[in-house]
């Protein structure tokens, strides 16, 4: 039964691993292509050429420089597209759209897990099955509401109409209910309000599952293209994502500064999520099985 049970894990093991391989491989044909010629993106016969068949150094020109370098495709990307000014536009959109969905959640997720009123269990499951709409459906009545309020091409139309999130509120109420209530009653004892209470106990205890909410939210703000797309007209309001799109022409590709951008690109994100990568395990080991 041992040995039986030793050879299940070994092979779980080698289908994951597997798993993972397979995973990898196209965040490596990216990095790859990234300091590619571009005639060496596909082998000539048809096909994806992993490995280029050689360095070839050429000019490139770094805030004003001209200097020679293998890895030109990053430089030329960056001013190609003024990924500065796509990145700067996108990080504040990302890091408000964030810090602003995580406190709203976090509010709703406090009321509807630890306090008591009418009909909050019937108000939450209506709040939690707004998840079953596609956000297509909603995109045209959001899109009008933004035209009517004179928010589009700004930032508030980039951002406010993402604080809401019927998923993070789930998952936050889902943890909070797992805490204890004697630490609450503690701080009822000493004086604190609600608004005590969920700032100087839940969210302190709350970090794994904050953590984790918060990097899923900033991936999606991150990463999001349509919407961004729809409400913005001038260059100085797109974000990087849309920034990314003008190397794919209408009769041709520039895989090779496409892939570069895309791995500036990644950089926040694998920082993010570096940084929050304790809290995120935990959180998604703990959020969700707790309750009453």
């Amino acid at each position: 039964m041992n040995k039986m049970r030793s050879s299940t894990k070994i092979a779980l093991y080698i289908i994951l691993s597997l798993g993972a391989i397979s995973m990898l491989i196209p965040f490596l044909w990216m990095a790859v292509t990234s300091i590619k010629q571009p005639d060496e993106v596909f082998a000539p016969g048809g096909g994806i050429q992993w490995l280029p068949q050689h360095f070839v150094w050429r000019d490139t020109v770094i805030n004003g420089t001209k200097v020679r370098a293998w890895w030109g495709n990053y430089p030329d990307a960056w001013n190609e597209i003024n990924i500065l000014r796509l990145y700067l536009s996108s990080i504040f959109v990302a890091v408000v759209g964030t810090f602003g969905q995580v406190l709203t959640s976090s509010m709703a997720a406090y009321a509807f897990a630890r306090l008591q009123f009418p009909g909050r269990d019937k108000l939450f499951f209506g709040y939690l099955a707004t998840m079953m709409i596609p956000g297509s459906v909603t995109m045209i009545p959001v899109f009008v509401i933004m035209k009517h309020l004179h928010w589009i091409n700004t930032y508030q139309a980039l951002i406010i109409p993402g604080l809401f999130s019927a998923y993070g509120t789930f998952m936050l109420r889902q943890f909070f209910m797992g805490l204890p209530d004697d630490l609450e009653d503690a701080a009822k004892i000493d004086g604190s309000g609600y608004i005590g209470i969920w700032a100087r106990v839940i969210l302190p205890l709350s970090k794994p599952a904050l953590a984790t909410l918060t990097t899923f939210t900033f991936m999606g703000f991150w990463g999001s293209y349509m919407w961004p797309l729809i409400v913005t007209i001038t260059d100085s309001m797109r974000t990087l994502p849309i920034g990314l799109s003008y190397f794919v022409g209408q009769h041709a590709t520039n895989y090779t500064q496409l892939m570069a951008g895309s791995m500036i690109a990644l950089i926040p994100v694998l920082l993010l999520f570096i940084f929050n990568q304790r809290y995120f395990v935990e959180g998604i080991k703990l959020s969700g099985m707790g309750g009453k």
